[in-house]
Protein backbone atom coordinates (compact mmCIF):
# COMPACT_ATOMS: atom_id res chain seq x y z
CA UNK A 1 0.00 0.00 0.00
CA UNK A 2 1.64 3.25 -1.31
CA UNK A 3 1.74 6.05 1.25
CA UNK A 4 -2.02 7.25 2.28
CA UNK A 5 -1.35 11.06 1.47
CA UNK A 6 1.01 13.11 -0.85
CA UNK A 7 1.31 16.41 -1.50
CA UNK A 8 3.45 19.15 -1.99
CA UNK A 9 4.20 22.23 0.73
CA UNK A 10 4.78 25.89 -1.33
CA UNK A 11 6.12 28.78 0.62
CA UNK A 12 8.70 30.89 2.12
CA UNK A 13 11.49 29.74 3.99
CA UNK A 14 11.30 30.67 7.47
CA UNK A 15 14.87 29.08 9.20
CA UNK A 16 16.55 26.06 8.51
CA UNK A 17 17.87 23.97 11.67
CA UNK A 18 19.88 20.64 12.16
CA UNK A 19 18.66 18.25 14.66
CA UNK A 20 21.34 17.31 17.84
CA UNK A 21 23.33 15.07 16.20
CA UNK A 22 23.97 13.65 19.65
CA UNK A 23 19.79 13.29 20.58
CA UNK A 24 17.55 12.09 17.70
CA UNK A 25 15.12 9.51 17.25
CA UNK A 26 15.45 6.59 14.27
CA UNK A 27 16.31 9.19 11.81
CA UNK A 28 18.81 12.52 11.76
CA UNK A 29 16.66 15.07 10.00
CA UNK A 30 17.67 18.69 8.99
CA UNK A 31 14.60 20.83 9.00
CA UNK A 32 13.31 23.35 7.06
CA UNK A 33 10.46 25.96 8.70
CA UNK A 34 8.22 27.21 5.75
CA UNK A 35 5.67 29.90 6.15
CA UNK A 36 2.11 29.46 5.00
CA UNK A 37 -1.21 30.62 5.01
CA UNK A 38 -2.19 27.92 7.59
CA UNK A 39 0.79 28.62 9.99
CA UNK A 40 4.68 27.60 10.05
CA UNK A 41 5.02 24.06 9.05
CA UNK A 42 8.48 21.82 9.54
CA UNK A 43 9.71 19.73 6.83
CA UNK A 44 11.62 16.82 8.36
CA UNK A 45 14.85 15.68 5.35
CA UNK A 46 16.30 12.39 6.88
CA UNK A 47 20.58 12.52 6.22
CA UNK A 48 21.13 9.79 8.93
CA UNK A 49 20.09 6.86 11.08
CA UNK A 50 22.09 5.46 13.46
CA UNK A 51 20.53 1.50 12.22
CA UNK A 52 24.09 1.99 9.57
CA UNK A 53 21.46 2.26 6.61
CA UNK A 54 23.18 4.58 4.72
CA UNK A 55 21.59 7.53 3.39
CA UNK A 56 22.63 9.23 -0.27
CA UNK A 57 21.78 12.67 -1.33
CA UNK A 58 22.23 14.33 -4.80
CA UNK A 59 21.68 17.85 -5.94
CA UNK A 60 19.30 18.34 -10.00
CA UNK A 61 20.72 22.05 -11.40
CA UNK A 62 18.68 23.77 -13.50
CA UNK A 63 15.26 22.64 -13.89
CA UNK A 64 13.36 23.12 -16.24
CA UNK A 65 10.91 25.98 -15.63
CA UNK A 66 8.17 24.79 -18.04
CA UNK A 67 7.66 21.30 -16.85
CA UNK A 68 7.37 23.02 -13.10
CA UNK A 69 4.91 25.93 -14.32
CA UNK A 70 1.64 24.60 -12.63
CA UNK A 71 3.68 23.35 -9.05
CA UNK A 72 4.90 27.00 -9.22
CA UNK A 73 1.92 28.83 -10.10
CA UNK A 74 0.00 27.04 -6.53
CA UNK A 75 -0.88 28.79 -3.97
CA UNK A 76 1.43 29.53 -0.85
CA UNK A 77 0.38 26.39 1.84
CA UNK A 78 -0.19 22.40 1.74
CA UNK A 79 -1.62 21.01 -1.79
CA UNK A 80 -2.72 17.31 -2.32
CA UNK A 81 -1.56 16.04 -5.09
CA UNK A 82 -2.80 12.78 -7.31
CA UNK A 83 -0.08 9.80 -7.78
CA UNK A 84 0.23 10.56 -11.47
CA UNK A 85 2.45 12.02 -13.89
CA UNK A 86 0.36 14.98 -14.67
CA UNK A 87 -0.29 16.07 -10.75
CA UNK A 88 3.22 17.81 -10.24
CA UNK A 89 3.86 14.58 -8.15
CA UNK A 90 7.61 13.70 -8.58
CA UNK A 91 8.89 10.80 -9.53
CA UNK A 92 12.92 9.91 -9.46
CA UNK A 93 12.89 7.53 -12.35
CA UNK A 94 9.54 9.00 -14.51
CA UNK A 95 9.33 12.35 -14.12
CA UNK A 96 10.74 14.54 -17.04
CA UNK A 97 11.84 17.41 -14.41
CA UNK A 98 14.23 14.76 -12.62
CA UNK A 99 16.73 13.48 -15.78
CA UNK A 100 19.43 15.57 -15.86
CA UNK A 101 22.36 13.35 -14.68
CA UNK A 102 24.11 13.73 -11.62
CA UNK A 103 25.61 11.45 -9.56
CA UNK A 104 24.02 10.09 -5.65
CA UNK A 105 26.87 10.72 -2.48
CA UNK A 106 26.81 8.99 0.48
CA UNK A 107 25.20 11.51 3.44
CA UNK A 108 27.59 11.87 6.61
CA UNK A 109 24.62 13.69 7.54
CA UNK A 110 27.16 17.07 7.62
CA UNK A 111 28.02 17.20 3.90
CA UNK A 112 23.93 16.41 2.96
CA UNK A 113 22.85 19.49 5.20
CA UNK A 114 25.83 21.43 3.96
CA UNK A 115 24.31 21.57 0.34
CA UNK A 116 20.71 21.64 1.65
CA UNK A 117 21.42 24.91 3.74
CA UNK A 118 23.24 26.07 0.77
CA UNK A 119 21.09 25.63 -1.35
CA UNK A 120 17.54 27.37 1.04
CA UNK A 121 20.38 30.02 1.68
CA UNK A 122 18.12 33.58 -0.10
CA UNK A 123 15.67 31.02 -1.81
CA UNK A 124 12.68 33.21 -3.19
CA UNK A 125 10.14 30.13 -2.63
CA UNK A 126 10.54 26.39 -1.61
CA UNK A 127 8.72 23.21 -2.57
CA UNK A 128 8.71 20.59 -0.11
CA UNK A 129 6.94 17.15 -1.75
CA UNK A 130 6.26 14.48 0.58
CA UNK A 131 3.45 12.92 3.51
CA UNK A 132 1.86 15.28 5.77
CA UNK A 133 2.48 15.06 9.51
CA UNK A 134 -0.10 13.32 11.14
CA UNK A 135 -0.53 15.62 13.95
CA UNK A 136 0.43 19.31 13.48
CA UNK A 137 1.61 21.33 10.77
CA UNK A 138 4.18 19.35 8.87
CA UNK A 139 5.97 17.32 6.14
CA UNK A 140 7.79 13.94 6.31
CA UNK A 141 8.97 11.58 3.91
CA UNK A 142 11.19 13.75 1.75
CA UNK A 143 12.87 11.03 -0.20
CA UNK A 144 12.18 8.31 -2.92
CA UNK A 145 9.53 6.44 -1.71
CA UNK A 146 9.52 3.22 -3.75
CA UNK A 147 12.37 0.84 -4.95
CA UNK A 148 12.64 -0.31 -1.21
CA UNK A 149 13.64 -4.20 -0.43
CA UNK A 150 11.44 -6.93 1.52
CA UNK A 151 11.37 -5.92 4.83
CA UNK A 152 9.51 -2.75 6.88
CA UNK A 153 9.09 -0.41 4.50
CA UNK A 154 8.01 -2.19 1.16
CA UNK A 155 4.63 -1.57 1.90
CA UNK A 156 5.02 2.06 1.59
CA UNK A 157 6.42 2.37 -1.66
CA UNK A 158 4.24 3.50 -5.25
CA UNK A 159 5.17 5.46 -8.26
CA UNK A 160 4.44 9.19 -7.97
CA UNK A 161 4.99 9.79 -4.47
CA UNK A 162 8.49 10.32 -4.52
CA UNK A 163 9.52 13.35 -1.51
CA UNK A 164 12.33 15.99 -2.19
CA UNK A 165 12.75 19.55 -2.32
CA UNK A 166 12.69 21.85 -4.65
CA UNK A 167 14.42 25.53 -4.61
CA UNK A 168 13.71 28.61 -6.00
CA UNK A 169 17.05 30.48 -6.00
CA UNK A 170 17.60 34.23 -6.31
CA UNK A 171 17.87 34.36 -9.68
CA UNK A 172 15.31 32.42 -10.49
CA UNK A 173 16.99 28.63 -10.90
CA UNK A 174 15.58 25.74 -10.07
CA UNK A 175 17.28 23.19 -7.84
CA UNK A 176 16.16 20.13 -6.51
CA UNK A 177 17.82 18.15 -3.42
CA UNK A 178 16.72 14.56 -3.25
CA UNK A 179 17.82 11.62 -0.86
CA UNK A 180 17.44 8.16 -0.79
CA UNK A 181 18.54 5.06 1.30
CA UNK A 182 20.89 3.10 -0.50
CA UNK A 183 19.08 -0.19 -0.29
CA UNK A 184 16.16 1.44 -2.59
CA UNK A 185 16.69 0.29 -5.85
CA UNK A 186 15.98 2.66 -8.94
CA UNK A 187 14.61 0.57 -11.37
CA UNK A 188 10.80 -0.15 -10.19
CA UNK A 189 7.43 -1.63 -11.91
CA UNK A 190 4.42 -0.16 -11.69
CA UNK A 191 4.00 -0.80 -8.37
CA UNK A 192 6.84 1.10 -7.08
CA UNK A 193 8.32 -2.18 -6.23
CA UNK A 194 12.21 -2.81 -7.06
CA UNK A 195 13.12 -4.88 -10.36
Amino acid sequence: MPLTSYGVLAGRLVRFAREDPDDFGSWYHGKMYVAAPAGEYEGAVDVSTPSGIPVEYREVRYLDADLFAATAALADGWHLLEKTPSSGALDYIRSQLLTSPSLWMESTADNALDLLEQLLTYSRRVYVFGAPYDEGLGVHDIHYNQGDPPGEFQHLDGIWQDGGTIIERPDGELVAFLTKFKPQVLLTDDDGLPL
